[in-house]
């Protein structure tokens, strides 16, 4: 029996074993793929986390980054950034580009070209890293106002009555703060940068709360500056570079625009295409046109400077400046003179208070050389037109003069000196010449 239950047993643990081989076989074979599965994927885990191991192991020792943790990019083609024009979705408008101090600002960005030799400028000096002199008869920059940075004369600028005149700029404040200062003797000025692209000064001026504030604050702040809470603006002047023109259009549209006594546009107004033509636009234009024929008949003051830049897509300021003068039946006439910062003038127009003044250059210095002509119109048109109230020079310290031949110290100690009525030489007694 027991051999038989020993043999069942073996027959009973023998039939089940050869039944549970054939079950777990097919088990077995799919836990060594699972198994061979989970290698290989171990196997692609440690490849992908092979760099960052690296990258963790580099920044505890202090290495360098390893070259192979760094994604390598495809090399994109230099463009323009566009904004589209106001009239048409599918025009560009200038791109303005990064310039020196921080400001924006070239409407020649084209695609990838070979490169002409730099032009040699008067002095060697390059219109767009003109050297800095100073603030002269004003305060640094302020940023308390709504918008921007403002510069105020550090003494006077301000009438009796508490009025001043306000030159609001956009675009490159800091470039055309190094001119203004040159010739300005007493307008305040307020510089604004928004970006590349005249797109973002039209938006942030589409409604009319928005330059209204602005106008305000700057009040607040020039109050608060003078001591006086009935400060007032007496002059407005609006000036743009590149860009900026983006903010002035929308301005001249709006209550506020009939505020504005006088508009400078440094070679910076564009315009969009008709369709399937190259005539100029004219939609976007409208509150230039109206400006400059009341610049024309004496009641506005308006200059406008133009390049022989020739951007893709849209026109051009050269094509904008003909297409206003021929809105007023003028015609511009064909000149030549040297400018400031190496510009060469080719053709002008005048007309009443209306000033065009075209050159030549169709590269980045010719666009950052526009600049400089704020200096002269500030000097020879805004001071004459506005007499604003002088920007008065800080008060001289007058140390008392010491007596001569007499160290500061010793006067000092003495209280000898002018404010004290005495001197070295009366102070010593008067003796008689011995006789001979």
């Amino acid at each position: 029996m027991t051999a038989s239950r020993a043999g069942r047993r073996h027959d009973d643990d023998g039939a089940p074993h050869d039944e549970e081989q054939a079950l777990v076989a097919p088990d077995r074979s799919r836990l060594f793929a699972s198994s061979v599965e989970v290698c290989e994927g171990s196997k692609v885990i440690a490849r992908r986390l092979r760099p960052l191991v690296a990258v963790a192991i580099a920044a505890l020792l202090g290495g360098a980054r390893p070259s192979y943790a760094e994604a390598p990019s495809e090399p994109v083609p230099p463009t323009a950034p566009t904004v589209t024009a106001p009239e048409s979705p599918t025009v560009a408008e200038p791109n303005a580009g990064a310039t020196p101090d921080g400001a924006a600002g070239d409407a020649t960005s084209t695609p990838a070209k070979k490169r002409r030799p730099a032009k040699e400028r008067p002095g060697g000096i390059n219109p767009c890293m003109t050297p800095d002199p100073g603030f002269g008869l004003y305060d640094g920059w302020s940023r308390a106002i709504s918008m921007g940075q403002l510069l105020a004369p550090k003494r006077g600028g301000v009438t009796k009555s508490g009025a001043f005149d306000l030159l609001i700029h956009f675009h490159g404040h800091e470039p055309i703060r190094k001119e203004f200062v040159k010739s300005a003797s007493g307008i305040v000025l307020v510089g604004i940068d928004l970006g590349i692209g005249s797109g973002a000064y039209s938006s942030a001026f589409a409604t009319p709360q928005a330059f209204e504030r602005l106008l305000e604050s700057i009040r607040q702040e020039m109050a608060r500056r003078t001591g006086r809470a009935d400060t007032t603006i007496r002059r407005l002047g609006l000036s743009s570079w590149s860009a900026g023109y983006g903010a002035i259009q929308q301005i001249l549209r709006q209550p506020a625009g009939a505020k504005v006594d006088s508009v400078v546009l440094l070679d910076s107004l564009h315009a969009g295409y008709q369709d399937g033509s190259s005539a100029v636009a004219p939609l976007s234009l409208e509150p230039f046109v109206a400006f400059a024929q009341k610049a024309a008949r004496g009641q506005k003051f308006l200059f406008q400077s133009y390049s022989s830049i020739v951007p893709p897509g849209y026109a051009s300021t050269r094509e904008v400046a003909h297409f206003l003068v021929e809105r007023l039946g003028g015609r511009v006439r064909r000149t030549k003179r040297a400018d400031v910062l190496g510009l060469a003038m080719d053709e002008r127009f005048d007309r009443g208070n209306y000033h065009v003044r075209g050159y030549l250059g169709d590269d980045k210095p010719d666009h950052c050389a526009h600049l400089g002509l704020i200096k002269d119109v500030v000097r020879s048109h805004l001071n004459r037109r506005w007499a604003p109230p002088k920007a008065l020079p800080e008060p001289r310290r007058t140390l008392p003069r010491t007596t001569k031949g007499t160290s500061k110290t010793a006067n000092k100690e003495r209280g000898v000196g002018r404010l004290s009525g005495s001197s070295d030489r009366a102070s010593r007694p008067r003796t008689k010449p011995a006789p001979r």
